[in-house]
């Protein structure tokens, strides 16, 4: 069996293992092609940019499995875990990505919702009288 390198990333509340094998450029995202899985081809190429950067596209196999938050979250999930796998396999790809941006596990989450507001940020209707 071939060895494997795994990379996990996280966006909001998004989770995604990637398992990354060299191979011939076979891409499947839970058990779906990319095109199928993601519908906007933006996310199509943000999440699989590492591999770019890498120039790797020919030549590693992934097998991805992504749940929870939406599609712009997993496509950031899966860049971010992408990026990981490859620093794991080897550490010398850890410069490229890092200045690419694509080893930042973006922390930006959804704000709570208070009481006494209708939102996060948006009050009630004020009456002054």
């Amino acid at each position: 069996m071939q060895e494997q390198y795994i990379g996990v990333g996280r966006r909001k509340t998004a989770t995604a293992r990637c398992y990354l094998r060299p191979g011939r450029g076979l891409v499947v995202i839970n058990h779906r092609e990319p095109a199928e899985f993601f519908c906007d081809l933006w996310q199509l190429e943000h999440a699989l940019e590492p591999l770019d950067v890498v120039k790797g596209r020919e030549s590693y196999d992934l097998v991805i499995n992504v749940a929870g938050g939406g599609l712009t979250g997993q496509a950031g999930a899966i860049r971010l875990g992408i990026a990981r796998a490859f620093v794991s396999m080897n550490p010398e790809f850890r410069h490229s990505l890092k200045v690419h941006g694509m080893l930042s596990r973006d922390p930006r989450e959804v704000e709570r919702k208070k009481y006494g507001q209708r939102k996060a940020r948006k009050r009630f209707q004020f009456s002054k009288r």
